[in-house]
């Protein structure tokens, strides 16, 4: 792998923190077999870590709820292995709901967060999401003794240094942005070469100052995989005019040698609202790879014949 590879670091909203374009996702290197459709070994994952620590890219971004801690067990140790957070590099996580009780209340919330400190090894988190609050109303994530609450006292002890909200509807993620809590943003599936949902919101978390990280950016896997090995978009079967519309992408890029991962990964990086994109790895060498589809040659020509190829709002997800 090439280390010494360099993307310009950008300042995530007014957090003060400096990340790369690209921010390395941790849910497959957790494995999750029901969501990705394979399995990762725990070596594998670790080593995945350990490439992503050591990398182009100074930003992970994982999940107390990915493979039920998995994720950050296996983060964990890649950080044993590298001698801690290397300097500058920003490990991202997120506090989860229980996932068999649904249980979303400011105890958990916090029990979420002290369990990720213990499996990443880390005395205090640079920066945690609120992962899914569409699971409860805004409602019961807002009131007192709630999660919100409790990241928020978390933030004021000093166990967490910068808060952001994460999730998918995007009205709801604008009603916690209006709040003033969060300083961050992780959209997902909403802002791709052919979902644009998120479009307003993202305007929206720029206005207010908040930094914007784009995830899912292939839609699940069919913007990198192509149609003939996924039939899903965003993790659900991909209606007919959606796949009619990436076929033709798939067609427009070959037609230019640019294969329609780099299109799609550039299509958010190019975005200057966008401070960072996630794109998930579960293998050492697609730290490397991502960072050449990262850098890949597209020519103007193509964007032109790729924008109107985009679904029309009806095929949006919201």
């Amino acid at each position: 792998m090439d280390n010494h590879m360099t993307f310009a670091r950008r300042e995530l909203g007014r957090t003060g923190l400096t990340v790369t374009p690209v921010c390395v996702g941790g849910g497959p290197l957790g494995s999750m077999p029901d969501l990705f459709g394979y399995h990762v070994s725990d070596e594998r994952g670790v080593e995945t870590a350990v490439a992503a620590l050591t990398g182009p890219f100074n930003f992970l971004d994982t999940s107390a709820g990915y493979s039920d801690g998995e994720s950050e067990r296996r983060i964990g140790e890649a950080l044993r292995q590298v001698g801690g957070v290397p300097e500058g590099f920003v490990v991202a996580t997120k506090v989860d709901r229980d996932f068999g009780s649904g249980d979303f209340s400011g105890a958990q919330v916090r029990r979420s967060a002290e369990g990720s400190m213990t499996r990443l090894g880390l005395d205090r988190l640079p920066l945690v999401y609120l992962h899914d609050p569409e699971h409860i109303s805004f409602e019961e994530g807002m009131a007192p003794g709630g999660p919100v609450e409790a990241l928020v006292d978390m933030h004021r002890q000093g166990m967490i240094q910068h808060l952001g909200v994460a999730g998918g509807p995007v009205d709801l993620m604008a009603r916690y942005l209006r709040t003033g809590i969060f300083e961050a943003l992780i959209t997902h599936n909403r802002w791709t070469l052919v979902d644009r949902s998120a479009g307003e919101l993202i305007d929206e978390a720029v206005s207010l100052g908040v930094g914007v990280v784009n995830g899912a950016p292939f839609g699940g896997g069919v913007l990198a995989k192509g149609t003939a090995v996924v039939g899903k978009y965003a993790y659900r079967t991909a209606t007919d005019e959606i796949m009619r519309r990436i076929r033709a992408m798939e067609e427009a890029c070959a037609a230019h040698g640019v294969p329609l991962a780099a299109a799609a990964l550039q299509f958010s990086l190019r975005d200057p609202r966008i401070v960072s994109t996630i794109v998930g790895i579960s293998r050492p060498e697609r730290v490397a790879a991502t960072a050449k589809m990262a850098t890949w040659p597209i020519p103007d020509e193509l964007w032109g014949e790729l924008d109107p190829l985009a679904a029309p709002r009806d095929q949006w997800i919201y």
